[in-house]
């Protein structure tokens, strides 16, 4: 167990040495100075942030157009169900007063037969 535990120190041990060797390399070869550096991050930022705000925009406009789109084929289907229901609403009516009929003219027959 021992051993183990001094694996894991000595590989974390090589890890961070690594780690401050790396850093310490990037701070000599650095291509810029670090004003130059946080200015050109600054830059990309406000950059990046118009070019967010330009999709944004053009999102707000294609999820506008999407929803006036949704609601007028609402209202279209709306219209034609409407326009179903009234003529379903006939055609009941119609079946209805044919029904009526033919059992008038069966009740005359069948008054005729008996009568």
């Amino acid at each position: 167990m021992d051993e183990r535990n001094d694996d894991v120190m000595t590989g974390a041990m090589l890890v961070l040495v690594g780690a401050i060797l790396g850093a310490g390399a990037a701070l000599l070869f650095a291509p810029q100075s670090g004003r130059k550096t946080r200015r050109d991050i600054s830059r990309y930022a406000r950059k990046t942030g118009k070019m967010v705000e330009g999709v944004a925009g053009e999102v707000v406009g294609s999820v506008a157009g999407m929803a006036d789109a949704v609601e007028e084929k609402a209202e279209e289907l709306l219209q034609k169900g409407v326009d179903l229901s009234k003529e379903s609403r006939e055609a009941v009516l119609a079946a209805l007063k044919e029904g009526q009929e033919r059992l008038g003219r069966q009740r005359d027959r069948l008054a005729k037969l008996l009568g």
